[in-house]
């Protein structure tokens, strides 16, 4: 059997770190590309200046416009090619990040995430949208960014709702990991992929996954409290700093070499219903992951745990809190469809699965919701 397991090279987290920026820079060169949109550059430009001075490097700053499309890759790559540049950091969030990625072509890149709001910053792959904003296609390349490098003071002072957001996302890590190791499907650290490639060698999931994936969800339950109250003063603590690492770090190993499995492909669901365009993606994951445990049956104690969870820390429980408490029974339907085509992770779970069982769990995944937050019963 095929196993397959990816990473970064080099993970640092830790308090005012991107002042250690330029080090690295200095491991593959004199110069790097930073890819960057606007008002991060503006929050983080001081600990650039220091930095630069410090190790007597250049670092060339390319405004990222926003939209992670073909055309700015293009532009951005033009930029590394004219300035000479000997690596590509890639500073803010998803899109910027991604972006990066793209520029970099799995060679020489430095990611510095300043909100922990997605496990993405780890992996080898990218979402790429057109430049009117919809979904074009994934990326992948042959390898994970050379060096993650966290600061942990900037995360801490972003908005508690990002933070949230990723626990959202690492939340589904386990119990997705878990179900794909249960049927035996593929996961993506088996793509042996290059830039655009199409092409797949199918491999599963190690033991070492499993048990980062474990951790994950246990981390989340001792430290997710305490690390939102910490954010919301804007103060780095132990608990954060687990925090940080859990929906960075253990998240996204998980979720690569894991395996993704039906929350995932539930938020894919909803990404075509209009109500919920303000949620965040780890918001709808931690619902769809409330549906995907319904579905399968769990056990009443772990959906209460998860229940408790979310209310915790503020994880939407119910379709109202991801602003779809008019969607139709059509619209739900096709929300269902959605999450049940061939190619998606619904399809690593131990059992056949069709769009009228989606919708039925996400119908009593609701109820259930709405029942624990007014009545503290399942039903």
């Amino acid at each position: 059997m095929r196993k397959a397991f990816i990473c970064p090279t080099k993970y640092v987290q830790g308090e005012d770190e991107l002042l250690n920026l330029g080090y690295f820079v200095t491991t593959f060169g004199k110069k790097g590309l930073v890819i960057i949109d606007q008002e991060v550059y503006d929050i983080v430009k001081p600990k650039l200046e220091q930095t630069k001075k410090n190790f007597d490097i250049d670092l060339y700053i390319g405004i990222f416009n926003g939209e992670c499309s073909r055309e700015e890759i293009a532009r951005l790559k033009k930029v590394s090619a004219d300035e000479s540049c000997d690596c590509t950091i890639g500073i803010g969030g998803g899109k910027t990040l991604d972006t990066a990625k793209c520029v970099a072509e799995g060679e020489a890149l430095i990611i510095c995430p300043t909100i922990a709001a997605t496990d993405a910053p780890t992996s080898h792959s990218a979402v790429v949208y057109h430049e009117d904003g919809t979904f074009d296609d994934y990326f992948y390349f042959k390898q994970s960014p050379s060096v993650i490098l966290i600061d942990t003071t900037t995360i801490a002072g972003a908005p508690v709702r990002f933070l949230v957001s990723g626990m959202g996302d690492a939340l589904a890590t386990y119990f997705e990991a878990r179900n794909t190791f249960r049927a035996n499907a593929n996961v993506n650290a088996g793509l042996p992929c290059g830039y655009l490639t199409k092409q797949t060698a199918p491999a599963k999931s190690t033991l070492s996954a499993q048990v980062l994936a474990h951790a994950c969800y246990r981390n989340l339950l001792e430290y997710g409290e305490q690390a939102r109250d910490a954010n919301a003063r804007h103060v780095v603590t132990p608990a954060l700093e687990a925090i940080i690492e859990t929906n960075i770090l253990l998240s996204g190993l998980g979720f690569e070499s894991g395996g993704l499995s039906a929350a995932h492909a539930i938020y894919d669901g909803f990404t075509i219903y209009k109500g919920s365009k303000h949620m965040y993606h780890g918001e709808e994951v931690a619902f769809g992951t409330l549906a995907m445990l319904v579905m399968q049956g769990a056990e009443q104690s772990e959906i209460k745990e998860v229940l408790d969870f979310c209310l915790a820390v503020g994880l939407p429980v119910t379709l109202a809190d991801i602003g779809a408490e008019s969607i139709t029974d059509d619209e739900l339907l096709a929300v269902a469809e959605k999450a049940c085509i061939p190619e998606e992770s619904v399809h690593s779970i131990p059992f056949a699965v069709d769009p009228l069982m989606v919708k039925n769990a996400i119908i009593a995944a609701d109820e259930i919701g709405k029942n624990y937050r007014e009545h503290g019963r399942l039903a």
